[in-house]
This record gives C-alpha cells, structure tokens and sequence, in this order.
C-alpha cells in the first residue's frame, strides 16, 4: 500500500497544525504497537496455561480412571503446555517406554490418542508382532 501523502498547507498555523497532527499519529501508532505486543504476549501465556491444564486433565483422567484415551489433546497442546515425553507400555509384554513427541513424524494436530495404534514395542516387533501400545500419561522433559 502506498504511504499516505498530506498536501502541505501554504498558511504557517496550517503546517504547524499539520506537523502536530503527523507527530501524534507517530505516537500513537507506537502505543498500539507496543500495546498490541503487550496483549499477544498475555494471550500466548493463557493459551500455554490452558494447555497445560488441558494435559493435567487428561493425565488425571488417565491415572483415576484408566481411560478413556479420548478425547486427548493435540500434540502441539501437549508440546505447548511443557509435556514433551509420553509415557507409553507395551500391551503384549508390559515394557515401558517413554516418547519424545517433539521427535515423532506425525502431524501437530494428531491426537495424542491417536499415537497408540502406532507406536509400537520394539521386542514384539522383532518377534513379527505388532501390539497396540498402552497411554499410560504426559510428562514434563526430565
């Protein structure tokens, strides 16, 4: 977009007035930035909050009642709320393991949930088995 262009007046209280004008809206257009970048920084730390409730809630869940594993939060939630690691276990052979979500190749917006089917125990997998893995809870980076 063009910048905006101010016909200079030809009376001097005109350019006084014009100049004062344009000085004010350089004043204010910082305050509404800086306001802006204030507000956004406040909104991104509730957002942070949010999902680490979300991912206590879900580990709570999980702790009290076993499940259900649906609905979980989004990896990205997880990621954002401070729980890199998912503590998983094997169905078949009971090995537990813990996953770093940052490393998997999945999609942000994959429901954590939905990790189960896919993860899958490597001692049962070089036995040509492939078990469904068991959520056991979110954990903070040790």
């Amino acid at each position: 977009m063009a910048p905006k262009r101010h016909p200079i007046p030809l009376s001097g209280g005109d350019r006084k007035a014009l100049s004062k004008e344009l000085r004010k809206s350089e004043a204010m257009t910082t305050i509404y930035a800086t306001r802006s970048a204030e507000l956004r920084e406040h909104g991104e730390r509730l957002i942070r909050e949010a999902d680490d409730l979300l991912c206590q809630s879900w580990n709570e869940r999980m702790w009290s009642q076993g499940g259900p594993v649906d609905p979980s939060p989004f990896i990205t939630q997880a990621l954002n709320g401070g729980y890199f690691m998912l503590e998983i276990e094997c169905s078949r052979c009971r090995t537990a393991r813990t996953v770093d979500l940052a490393e998997l190749r999945r999609p942000a917006t994959t429901y954590v949930h939905d990790l189960a089917s896919r993860l899958v125990c490597s001692k049962c997998q070089k036995a040509g088995k492939r078990p469904a893995a068991k959520l056991k809870q979110l954990t903070r980076r040790r």
